[in-house]
């Protein structure tokens, strides 16, 4: 695998976390859940255990795991793990984007800064 394969692997990970998180907020979001999340809190337990939706997002991160075995055999773990932080930036725009949550200067700050910083951690000395 090449090095620009395994950056675009690295990314596919990411991406697969992202999802894996708006998957799981959104089964945690149904009615069935956010009723029990105010009242009992086992039977939270079952009903995440029997949603698709919690299980999918399980699946892509057990997925983006698996995956990321092969980048870290292939790029040096100082220039792979700075781009798990844009699993940060990909998940707070799906946030806006899908799940309709709210866009702040501080966000859009707070994206800016962490891309500015993948990019200063991937520039070779």
């Amino acid at each position: 695998m090449s090095q620009i394969a395994a950056l675009g692997l690295a990314f596919f990970c990411v991406c697969l976390t992202a999802m894996a998180q708006v998957l799981l907020k959104m089964g945690m979001s149904t009615p069935a859940i956010q009723q029990a999340l105010a009242g009992d809190m086992r039977s939270v337990f079952w009903l995440a255990l029997g949603s698709p939706l919690i299980w999918g997002g399980m699946f892509c991160f057990g997925a983006s795991a698996g995956l990321w075995l092969l980048v870290l055999g292939k790029l040096e773990v100082s220039m792979a793990y700075p781009l798990i932080s844009l699993g940060v930036v990909l998940t707070t725009i799906a946030g806006i984007f899908i799940l309709g949550e709210s866009v702040s200067i501080y966000k859009v700050l707070g994206v800016a800064l962490i891309i500015t910083g993948v990019i200063v951690l991937s520039v070779k000395s």
